[in-house]
């Protein structure tokens, strides 16, 4: 079956982890069509992985089965899960990194199963106490793109473990405080204010970040010179520079926040 799964990990580019999971796979189902989504995120950056893949899952086929690992708990009792909704198939930690995943299904009012990886039988063996990415993930991902079922794999759960992502704070004065959720990497600061956050007219605001001041909101990239505020494709208003960096030119960080005020008029 040439199923798509898709991977998501913070392995880096120099090292042969990735392959290696890919190899694995392979040997399973040798027609799975492998796509990358991202592989530098942040070492043991859970929340940065879970926001990268929220950006990419939604516009996968139908029945994608999408492999995530970001697993500083790995070895440990944490679980090892597949997370089925009506249109995928997830697989990874129990450790927060499908948050948006569990989120986006909430406020669709989707629901979704969730399986506890425990059947030994689709793992590789013997399993490696520090690569359940290749031993554990991998083989359960490609048994999937065949056709098993979630519950072959295991025992349902009811509950999976979330982060708290703190929404923008809507101030007594209208004023918004938010906060940056992902430096990309060219350096566009992406926040967590979407449109629907902003006011009625969005164009009449003022943004304010580490001491600069924006007027307005840009349409593109291009728009304006030094620092512009935007929407973004991922649907998050961006802090962006033309033709440069943002992160660079604010000496920002994952975190830093932002503050958005309604112009008068």
């Amino acid at each position: 079956m040439n199923a798509v799964i898709t991977l998501t990990t913070d392995f880096g580019l120099d090292d042969a982890y990735v392959a290696a999971m890919k190899g694995v796979i392979l040997g399973i189902n040798p027609e799975a069509r492998l796509v990358d989504i991202c592989h530098t995120v942040r070492p043991q950056a859970i929340s940065q992985g879970a926001f990268i893949l929220s950006t990419a899952y939604p516009f996968f086929p139908a029945g994608t089965v999408h492999l995530v690992v970001i697993d500083p708990g790995v070895g440990s009792e944490r679980k090892a899960i597949i997370m089925r909704t009506p249109s995928a198939y997830f697989v990874a930690p129990d450790n927060g990194v499908l948050s948006y995943v569990v989120n986006d299904c909430s406020t669709k009012k989707e629901q979704l199963e969730t399986i506890s990886i425990t059947n030994s039988r689709y793992w590789r063996s013997p399993v490696s106490t520090t690569f359940h990415g290749r031993d554990i993930f991998a083989p359960v991902a490609a048994y999937l793109s065949l056709g098993h079922q979630p519950d072959d794999f295991g025992e349902r759960i009811a509950s999976v473990k979330t982060l708290q992502f703190a929404g923008p704070l809507q101030n007594p004065d209208g004023s918004i405080n938010g906060t940056i959720l992902h430096i990309d990497s060219f350096g566009n600061l992406i926040t967590n204010i979407r449109h629907c956050d902003l006011p009625s007219e969005p164009g009449k605001i003022l943004t304010e970040i580490s001491g600069r001041k924006i007027t307005g909101l840009a349409h593109t990239y291009a728009d304006g010179e030094g620092l512009i505020a935007l929407m973004g494709s991922s649907g998050y208003l961006e802090i962006s520079v033309k033709n440069g960096s943002a992160g660079d030119m604010l000496g920002a960080e994952v975190g830093d926040s932002l503050l958005i005020r309604k112009i008068a008029g």
